[in-house]
């Protein structure tokens, strides 16, 4: 039991069985945490009828409303750290991250590196069915992001991610507050401010087949403004410290 997957969802009853099953046939026997913001097209209901295919492999916390996909994910880590697990994934429900590729990024933080980074932007990463303006969108929020805070990460916004246990544990889990692409910049900033090594993987991603997608304007505004908030946040005390080191 030391590794577990996090898969936030919010109305996606056509993808999460079919990426439950995908995550539970690979060899290396993850875990899978569903965190639930109110669904109202019954995902959680779904995720309720699979945890007994998978006794103690398959879990789901409800949270009442959509509370965004930082918050989610803050609360998928202290719920993983509170258990012991030792490698802590982040992914969407949506396939356009491949279950497979969990293997890639474990094998890179078991060989040495703190966090692993499903990259589409580093040689081999590659995108498929995305439209170009999303494409440039996406791109140009990367490289914004290196311009404003130097970060060596060419893919920030990146939302398939293994963090070794000790990342957690160091970096200030109440202190991180975005929600949307800004909440994957900061803790991608934070943990390499703190000298943890970041590796990035190369991955193919691949548009959402099934279901709507989250991105909406309040998001890209986010992660404009964040990373200049998040910059200053981080010349201030306490902002790297930890907060969730006795988890």
């Amino acid at each position: 039991m030391d590794k577990i997957v996090i898969i936030p969802t919010y109305n996606e009853k056509e993808n999460i069985e079919a990426i439950i099953g995908a995550v539970m046939s690979l060899q290396s026997n993850f875990h899978v945490l569903v965190i639930d913001d109110g669904s109202p097209d019954g995902t959680a209901e779904i995720v309720k009828s699979l945890i007994h295919q998978y006794p103690e492999r398959l879990f789901l916390e409800e949270r009442k409303g959509k509370l965004g996909l930082g918050t989610a994910y803050i609360h998928g880590f202290k719920w993983s750290l509170k258990r012991a697990y030792e490698y802590i994934f982040e992914m969407d429900a949506d396939f356009s991250h491949n279950p497979n590729d969990l293997e890639r990024l474990y094998d890179a933080c078991k060989n040495g590196a703190d966090l692993s980074v499903g990259s589409r932007y580093v040689k081999g990463g590659k995108l498929e069915n995305w439209p170009a303006d999303r494409i440039l969108l996406s791109k140009g929020a990367s490289l914004y992001t290196r311009i404003i805070t130097g970060i060596p990460v060419k893919d920030t916004t990146a939302g398939f991610v293994c963090y070794r246990r000790k990342v957690l544990q160091t970096i200030n889990l109440d202190k991180i507050h975005f929600v949307g692409y800004a909440f994957q910049i900061e803790m991608k900033y934070i943990s390499w401010k703190l000298g943890f090594k970041i590796q990035e993987v190369p991955i193919t991603f691949i548009d959402r087949k099934l279901g709507a997608s989250k991105m909406n304007k309040g998001i890209i505004k986010e992660g404009v403004w964040g990373v200049l908030k998040m910059r200053w946040r981080s010349m201030k005390k306490g902002y790297l410290g930890s907060a969730s080191r006795c988890l």
